[in-house]
C-alpha cells in the first residue's frame, strides 16, 4: 500500500497521463543537433536588422501570435515565420516545439536551416525577407527578443521557419477570407523533450 504523503503525487501523475492525448494533439516539433560556431561579421546590414524575435537557453519559450492561410496552390503550407535559435551547443541534440490550442485547428510545419544555407537559396531568402519586411515595430509581440541579444561574434545558431496553414471549414465567411493568427508556445530545449516542456503545453493559457 502506498504510504499516505506519495498518493498527491500519484493523483497528480495518473491526471497528467490522462491529459497527455489532448497534449499532444496539439505539438508539433523538429529534432535538430546544433552546427558548428561561425563568425558574425560585424557590418551592416546584420540578423539584427531582420528583426526577428530569437530563442535562447536564458529565454527558451516565446509566446506569441502567428499568421495563418488556407493552404493554396501557391502556399501549399500556408504562411512563413521566421525565428532565431541562437547560443546553441555544436554537436547537441535540441527540440523546438509549437503548442497551440485545440479550438484553433492549425497545420503546423517546422524546419531548422544553417545561416549560410539560407543565405545561398533563393526560395528560403525570399521568404525570409518578404517576412522580415512584414514585421511592424510596433506590433506587439509578447516576450519578444530581437536578434541584437546575439552579442557573440562566434556563436551556433539556426533559423527557424515555421509555416502555418488554416485546417478549419467554417459557416463564417470573414473568417473563411482572413483566418485569425493562432496564439502558440515555441519552446526550445535538449532532446528528449523533458517534462518541462509538456507542462508549458499542457498550461499555457
Amino acid at each position: 500500500m502506498l504510504p499516505a504523503a506519495a498518493r498527491p503525487l500519484l493523483a497528480l501523475l495518473t491526471a497528467l497521463v490522462a491529459l497527455l492525448p489532448a497534449v499532444l494533439a496539439n505539438v508539433e516539433k523538429t529534432v535538430f543537433v546544433a552546427p558548428s560556431a561561425i563568425a558574425l561579421p560585424n557590418v551592416r546590414p546584420g540578423l539584427q536588422d531582420l528583426r526577428l524575435a530569437s530563442l535562447s537557453p536564458s529565454a527558451h519559450v516565446l509566446r506569441t501570435h502567428i499568421a495563418v492561410a488556407f493552404a493554396s496552390d501557391d502556399s501549399p503550407r500556408g504562411l512563413d515565420s521566421w525565428y532565431l535559435l541562437t547560443e546553441l551547443a555544436p554537436g547537441q541534440r535540441y527540440e523546438v516545439r509549437v503548442c497551440w490550442a485545440a479550438t484553433q485547428p492549425t497545420s503546423f510545419w517546422l524546419d531548422t536551416h544553417p545561416i549560410t544555407y539560407v543565405f545561398e537559396a533563393p526560395e528560403l531568402i525570399a521568404a525570409l525577407a518578404s517576412f522580415s519586411e512584414n514585421i511592424a515595430d510596433s506590433s506587439p509581440i509578447v516576450d519578444d527578443r530581437k536578434a541584437a541579444e546575439v552579442a557573440q561574434t562566434s556563436t551556433s545558431l539556426l533559423f527557424l521557419r515555421i509555416q502555418a496553414a488554416a485546417d478549419f471549414y467554417s459557416l463564417n465567411k470573414t473568417r473563411m477570407s482572413n483566418p485569425p493568427d493562432v496564439k502558440v508556445d515555441i519552446s526550445k530545449g535538449m532532446a528528449p523533450t523533458t517534462i518541462r516542456h509538456l507542462l508549458t503545453c499542457m498550461f499555457s493559457p
